[in-house]
């Protein structure tokens, strides 16, 4: 059942990277966006697109005190999408950005997590009712931010969304680079089932989650597309004209893979967006990641013959 549409709210896009300002630069016209940015150059970028931009640093140790970030905040969407730190189990970054917030009641805060909170399941599918199993620091970081959002959220009666994403791919965000190193990929029997969405569609997701009136909780945010990562990397080669990956057994992969992209492709999991279709009413524009793949080259070389 599709949720009842609520009023156009005012945003507050917190941490206004790829995925922030790719959502900033479609919600203009439509809604008023406030972006947080660390950067001069990212605030110059998007006040070009008329997007009003204000400087944050959420790693001082005291973060200047925002007043108009709670003004921002109060009666609006807020979108946090800055990630946790590095190193550690719980997210300071988001601690300190709600004690900034003071008083302010938003109208929804949507907490962009990971479906990495899972762990590994042997390539077992899960939804939004699996219990989460996190089996490493940076997606224990992740569950320990979800439950403080959710935490703040109903000690104010802010409704609460967290969108749960994986690998996120787009334009200026495909393996090109990796397939012109020449790294290696797990043999196809030896590759899990992967689980990704396209940036447009995460930011069609983050447009429901605002707009559904009555949308709280969490839901995952893929395509529904299991193939793996292999290939993923397969699939973007020949779409981009490179040389396919070589492959390697499991067993030779410690040998030739960054430890950081190995424990990624050794988690195994299918992930359910049942609920994100049925309940935010998500229309995907890219259900298959070739589609994607092909957007994504095809706006990318676009770019490159404009002035």
């Amino acid at each position: 059942m599709l949720s009842s549409m609520g009023p156009v709210l005012s945003c507050l896009v917190v941490g206004c990277g790829y995925v922030g300002a790719r959502f900033a630069r479609q919600s203009v016209g439509r809604r008023p966006v406030l972006a947080t940015v660390r950067s001069g150059p990212s605030a110059t970028d998007l006040q070009a697109a008329g997007i009003n931009t204000l400087r944050l640093d959420l790693d001082a140790a005291e973060p200047e005190l925002q007043p108009s970030l709670a003004t921002a905040a109060t009666g609006a969407a807020v979108v946090y999408l800055v990630p946790p730190p590095d190193h550690g189990t719980t997210d300071p970054r988001l601690e300190r950005f709600l004690l900034q917030l003071g008083a302010a009641v938003p109208a929804v805060l949507v907490y962009v997590s990971t479906t990495g909170v899972y762990g590994d399941t042997g390539g077992a599918l899960v939804d939004e009712h699996t219990p989460l199993a996190p089996g490493t620091d940076r997606a224990r970081r992740r569950v320990a931010a979800e439950s403080v959002a959710q935490a703040w959220c109903a000690a104010r009666g802010v409704r609460c969304v967290v969108l749960r994403v994986p690998g996120i791919y787009g334009p200026h965000r495909l393996p090109l680079e990796r397939l012109e190193r020449g790294e290696p990929a797990l043999r196809p029997e030896d590759a899990g089932p992967g689980n990704r969405v396209h940036v447009d569609d995460l930011a069609a997701s983050l447009a429901a989650a605002i707009d559904q009136a009555d949308a709280q909780g969490a839901y995952n945010v893929t395509d529904g597309d299991h193939s793996s990562s292999t290939a993923f990397l397969q699939q973007t080669a020949a779409a981009a004209g490179l040389s396919p990956p070589s492959l390697i057994a499991k067993a030779d992969a410690s040998r030739r893979i960054s430890p950081g992209m190995l424990s990624f492709l050794l988690e195994s999991r299918r992930v359910d967006n049942r609920r994100m279709l049925s309940e935010l009413g998500v229309r995907l524009r890219y259900p298959r990641m070739q589609a994607g793949i092909l957007a994504s080259l095809a706006e990318m070389r676009m770019e490159e013959t404009q002035p």
